[in-house]
């Protein structure tokens, strides 16, 4: 799969009607899914492979949850604040985000195209006492087995190892109900993105395992918007996310360079 070069798209959580934990669909690269599923048992450690997620969740997570507050019009400082709310995670890994969005009172759905990732992810929610609805499944399958549509649609850090981006993405935004919202996050495809998001993480950082992103498949925002331009939905962003070396912390930032948010609305 290659991106193009030049600018181009509290309820009980639900469950699909396809409970056979297969994912398929034209969206998955093999070569990705397979890299993930090996590393699937390491997810929640957060001194091992996906420790750079852990040191970026906190980030994320202010942003959707503050985003989504403004949406629904929802006090975060409310216990549960997003009761009475669906979100769908489409390529959750093991959990990482869908947990705390659980947590925060979203009924969440939750899905991979790694059996591997979501049989961790499944038996780490339990412990946790979470009902989290988990599928090794594709946004294809979901669609075209009528699940959601939904109130939030998270895609965070996936597009950039999916075999069509232009597919996949608005098969996810179609999976947005009315009034509702979707986030999309990856890395944008600059040469300061091929510099510190590529050769500085993987081989100089050591934060991911060398390999684990082809810069090729980054995409630049005006790319994501060109490829939303058909579906019904409003895009705004992007809004980078950065690392500051001297606290170890990731924030919002107006620098969308290496890594960015954009929000695709339905009205």
């Amino acid at each position: 799969m290659a991106a193009s070069n030049d600018t181009v798209s509290a309820r009980k959580p639900q469950s699909s009607p396809d409970s056979s934990d297969q994912a398929r669909g034209p969206s998955i690269d093999p070569a990705d899914v397979a890299r993930f599923s090996a590393q699937a048992a390491e997810w929640w450690d957060a001194r091992g492979p996906f420790a750079p997620l852990h040191k970026f969740n906190p980030a994320r997570l202010a942003f959707v949850r503050d985003r989504a507050a403004e949406r629904f019009g929802r006090d975060v400082k409310a216990r549960a604040p997003f009761a009475g709310l669906t979100l769908l995670d489409i390529g959750c890994g093991g959990g990482l985000i869908a947990e705390p969005m659980r947590r925060l009172g979203f009924a969440v759905t939750a899905i991979d195209a790694s059996a591997e990732n979501i049989g961790t992810a499944r038996a780490h929610a339990e412990q946790q006492g979470l009902d989290i609805a988990w599928h090794a499944a594709t946004v294809e399958q979901m669609e075209a087995e009528g699940a959601g549509p939904f109130d939030v649609v998270l895609t965070l850090e996936v597009i950039e190892h999916v075999a069509d981006p232009e597919a996949f993405i608005r098969a996810c935004s179609r999976m947005v109900k009315p009034g509702g919202m979707m986030i999309v996050a990856t890395l944008n495809r600059t040469l300061k993105s091929l510099a510190l998001g590529k050769i500085a993480a993987e081989y100089v950082l050591r934060w991911v395992p060398a390999g684990t992103h082809d810069w090729r498949q980054f995409l630049k925002p005006d790319e994501i918007r060109l490829m939303l331009s058909q579906e019904p939905v409003a895009v705004r962003g992007p809004y980078g996310l950065t690392w500051d070396p001297f606290t170890d912390r990731w924030s919002e930032s107006d620098d969308a360079g290496i890594n960015y948010m954009m929000i695709a609305t339905r009205d």
